[in-house]
């Protein structure tokens, strides 16, 4: 006698509900076809399923995204770095009060008890009426640098897998990771522990059509933005060992359109822009543009935000950050969420005058080329970067010298300006993760520090 396996899986949605009405519908005929069959269905989701681009996750930090999972009986999540990241501690320690599965993740601890989320699982085991034991452990992205001023203490996959793994020994028969790690990690994973059955990945946003055998590992993964939905069979024997193992993958795209799918798909937004416009930040006595090219009125009060949330003069950002201008009159949440839907936070910059230099030479350097350079990722929800604009700090191309508000630079003073994180993670401005000291601050995003500058200045 054998016994059948499936496990169905979602990765990286990203808020992309376009594709939800479809999902949800092949899901649950799949739960109930293959239970029909007799078979064994897990179904899980390996991080990233929220993304506050959308309004409906702003406005409701992620729960409405809980609210749809809820439809589908997973079995198990585990978490990205937009649930982690894009989440102040409190919001994530909140967000999967009203789940009605599982959260598993082995490698975040909080920083000041250092115990684990309350809200997560170690390790969950399933029994199946055949009586073979699957166990479903959850590892995410190990960004520190962000983690840690969010009050987490993240772990590397080298660090927890030998103690989870000698757990799990003699306690499970099949073995899968909710990786959220991306493929090279995965990779080096199977390689390193053989152990694993399954290695479902995540966070590369990379499609594996019919899986990959990596030493003895199955790795599967489903893309992004829920264009495909993930399907692993394994056919277990009667003394529940694996005897098969594969994968392969469903095209959302192909899947039927139902007749109410366009007007719940348009609900999600028209529900989250009508909760975010309820939330009024300030009164402008006139409209603040950006433009693709140098300093603007919209620009400029950025600029100022910024500053002023990490307690400095100086700051510099790219153009490619504003969506829509903020119009004359009443600026709502969803006036700012529309104009800037980045999940970007602000990053803190220590650097000695010399290495202010350099990092300035690497952004005129790179100038013209990054204004017409597709960003994606990295916490930018735009298209094009665009040009770099500073306040405080001046060049001249001609020496090629660099002045701080207005005064030279002494090479061995140390500055503090303001920017974003994601020029911390950016290839272009080297100087910044070399020898920068860093702090990228929490809670808020960039929209949030504008938000407060626009609610105590002197623009209403």
């Amino acid at each position: 006698m054998t016994e059948s396996i499936h496990i169905l899986h979602t990765n990286d949605i990203h808020s992309h509900l376009e594709h939800w009405p479809r999902i949800r519908r092949w899901l649950l005929a799949e739960q109930t076809k293959l239970r029909q069959s007799g078979s064994t269905v897990v179904t899980l989701d390996i991080g990233d399923a929220m993304d506050r681009v959308h309004p409906l996750t702003e406005a409701t930090d992620g729960r409405a995204n809980v609210a749809l999972f809820n439809q589908i009986g997973y079995d198990a999540v585990t978490i990205g770095n937009n649930e982690g990241i894009g989440n102040s501690q409190e919001q994530l320690n909140q967000l999967y009060d009203q789940a009605n599965f599982d959260v598993v993740l082995a490698n975040l601890r909080d920083r000041k008890t250092k115990q684990p989320p309350k809200w997560a699982l170690q390790t969950k085991i399933i029994t199946t009426a055949a009586g073979t034991r699957i166990a479903l452990f959850g590892l995410t992205a190990p960004y520190i640098s962000t983690y840690r001023p969010n009050g987490w203490e993240p772990e590397l996959a080298q660090q927890v897998l030998p103690e989870l793994l000698a757990e799990l020994a003699g306690k499970a028969d099949v073995l899968v990771l909710l990786s959220h790690l991306g493929l090279d990690v995965d990779k080096w994973i199977a390689k390193n522990y053989p152990a694993i059955t399954v290695i479902i990945g995540s966070h590369t946003h990379h499609l594996l059509i019919n899986g990959l055998l990596v030493n003895q590992s199955l790795l599967a993964a489903a893309g992004r933005y829920g264009q495909y939905i993930g399907h692993i069979t394994l056919t277990i024997d009667a003394h529940h060992r694996v005897l098969t193992r594969q994968a392969g993958v469903v095209k959302t795209s192909e899947l039927p359109v139902a007749p109410g799918d366009r007007a719940e798909i348009a609900g999600y937004r028209r529900h989250g822009h009508q909760q975010l416009k309820r939330q009024k930040i300030a009164t402008l006595s006139k409209t603040l543009s950006a433009q693709p090219v140098g300093n603007s009125p919209q620009m400029t009060v950025a600029l100022h935000a910024v500053a002023q949330a990490a307690g400095t003069d100086v700051a510099f950002l790219n153009t490619g950050i504003f969506l829509a201008p903020f119009k004359k009159g009443i600026i709502t949440a969803d006036d700012l969420h529309q104009a800037l839907p980045h999940a970007m936070h602000l990053l803190r910059i220590r650097l000695r005058g010399y290495d202010v230099w350099r990092l300035v030479q690497e952004i005129e350097k790179a100038r013209l080329f990054l204004r017409h350079f597709e960003l994606h990722g990295l916490g930018f929800r735009g298209k094009l970067f665009g040009d770099m604009v500073y306040q405080g700090l001046s060049w001249d191309s001609a020496d090629r010298t660099v002045k701080w508000r207005g005064q030279p630079l002494d090479p061995d003073r140390v500055y503090t300006m303001a920017a974003v994180d994601t020029y911390l993670y950016f290839p272009f401005f080297p100087t910044i993760e070399i020898v920068g000291e860093t702090e990228v601050l929490f809670p808020g995003v960039l929209r949030n520090a504008i938000a407060d500058y626009l609610k105590h200045s002197e623009l209403k």
